[in-house]
């Protein structure tokens, strides 16, 4: 079977590639079988070094995957020049906070004859790379979510090997970001099985039942998602599978907000909804505002005289004109507005549409009213009172991100609690299309946001899902891992005792 690249600016064929044969699959499986001790026994100094030399030879090559990139997305340069630096910078960061030990909680208990209810044994424990992770490429983040994303990245450093089931929308870039990885990682010395492409739909289900795969990742829709993740969860060595699928991203506008600063809301709203024509994860596809406010003709007049945008392909873009037109066919909901139409289509372009409902007819039928529709639209959702508010409030999904907006000196104390049981970040006074790799971000939510919501995708924390633990009791020093030994070679944050402290210790007996 072959794989085709399509230009979605004017449906041109770009090449067609072939589908990872049987036989090049079990190589790779095999390979990173043999690389997942190597790699969880190598110093979290030496995953680093390699991880960044990665990062080196993309940042290196920038300019060519960019334009390649481009012509298989019909993402501007700019987006995607940014992005191939949050990509390589993803890469460093997660090295480097590999490298403090912090995401291995590295934790001593030393015998205590004292201890209650019985002595003590000397306990230590310490968290290392699950195994063979395999990661499901996104399409909307050709860099970032995709072949050396985030996903890699935090498998990397937490010291698991990486097969990626690169996504059909790049496959272009996607073999080009291969190939710089694979060459990069031989340079560097290192086993071969770190690191493997795949492609093809059912490629990517066998790879996930084999039995040498121990975690999986995923960015894409809910029915892609779960499919996947019911397949690790029945497999008769059930493993985690982390998936981030649908998302609505809710944006509460009080009445105080909504009456002092309208225009303000409309135009980033617009701003944002329409970001990467509305292919972002985070975008705010559902946005609760107070009746007449005024947002919605101030909204529809932002919109009527934008050009219409390019979607990754067309297939997606079908996808989303089908959706809204089923969507707009319920008899509680009207069209509200559209930006410019497309007037000669061979490639993925799509409008702008605003629908537009109310907040009883949320509550009624959430089912509808809060679907994700992926593509260059929102739903605005009028309430007339407080109590119908936080009716519909309590009618949402899950989702990756919350927003309020509020007046000048409005209490949303309760606003945020209530969002918060329901989202993996709240925003305030903000728009949620911006995801920061930071120490504290969480990039995760409830359910159909992601498949677990004690996980987040991007900044430090992403490691942590591609960890288990191990603990050792009793064992010689020199028998336990470095970063438990008594002497703390490396000068690591520890917890001993109870506490945290960078000091080696004395055996205790």
């Amino acid at each position: 079977m072959t794989l085709t690249s399509v230009n979605p600016m004017n449906a041109t064929v770009l090449a067609t590639l072939e589908e990872t044969t049987p036989q090049e699959l079990e190589d790779a499986l095999a390979a990173a079988w043999t690389a997942a001790p190597v790699l969880r026994a190598m110093s979290a100094a030496e995953r680093g070094r390699w991880i960044r030399a990665v990062a080196d030879a993309l940042d290196r090559r920038s300019d060519e995957l960019v334009r390649l990139a481009r012509s298989e997305t019909g993402l501007p340069d700019a987006r995607l020049a940014g992005e191939v630096v949050r990509t390589t910078t993803q890469l460093r960061f997660l090295a480097e906070h590999a490298e403090t030990g912090q995401p291995f909680e590295p934790t001593i208990d030393r015998s205590d004859r004292s201890w209650i209810p019985a002595p003590r044994p000397d306990l230590r424990s310490l968290r290392t790379g699950i195994g063979v992770v395999l990661v499901f490429a996104a399409s909307n983040f050709p860099f970032a979510f995709s072949v050396a994303g985030g996903d890699t990245a935090s498998a990397w450093a937490a010291g698991c090997p990486v097969i990626v089931k690169t996504h059909p929308g790049h496959p272009l870039l996607s073999e080009a970001v291969a190939d710089t990885v694979r060459a990069t990682l031989i340079a560097q010395g290192v086993p071969p099985g770190a690191f493997a492409a795949v492609r093809g739909f059912d490629v990517g289900r066998t790879a996930l039942n084999d039995s040498r795969v121990s975690a999986g990742a995923f960015t894409g829709s809910v029915a892609g998602g779960r499919a996947l993740a019911d397949i690790a969860s029945r497999r008769e060595d059930p493993i985690p599978f982390f998936a981030e699928m649908g998302s609505v991203n809710p944006v509460i506008v009080t009445a105080r907000a909504g009456s002092e600063r309208a225009d303000g809301i409309a135009a980033g709203l617009a701003d944002s909804f329409l970001l990467g024509t509305g292919q972002f994860c985070t975008k705010p596809g559902l946005i609760l505002i107070p009746a007449n406010s005024g947002i919605t003709e101030r909204l529809a007049t932002l919109i009527a005289d934008r050009p219409a945008g390019v979607m990754l392909n067309r297939a997606i873009r079908d996808r989303h004109r089908t959706a809204m037109r089923d969507f707009l066919a319920h008899g509680a909901i009207g069209l509200a507005a559209t930006g410019q139409q497309v007037p000669q289509d061979d490639g993925a372009f799509e409008p702008a549409t605003i629908a537009l409902t109310t907040a009883m007819a949320l509550i009624a039928d959430p089912g509808t009213i809060a679907e994700e529709h992926f593509g260059p639209s929102t739903v605005l959702v009028t309430y007339e009172s407080e109590s119908e508010l936080e009716a519909a409030i309590q009618a949402l999904p899950g989702s990756l991100t919350g927003t309020v907006h509020r007046g000048s000196g409005e209490d949303v104390a309760g606003l945020v609690a209530a969002l918060a049981e329901r989202v993996g970040r709240v925003v305030v006074d903000d728009w949620p299309t911006g995801v920061a790799v930071t120490w504290a971000q969480f990039h995760g939510g409830p359910y159909p946001a992601t498949s677990d919501a004690r996980y987040t995708s991007v900044g430090t924390g992403a490691i942590s899902r591609f960890l288990r633990t191990t603990a050792y009791q009793n064992v010689p020093d020199n028998a336990l891992p470095r970063w438990l030994r008594n002497a703390n070679p490396d000068q690591i944050l520890r917890r001993v005792d109870g506490l945290l402290t960078n000091e080696p210790i004395d055996e205790r007996t």
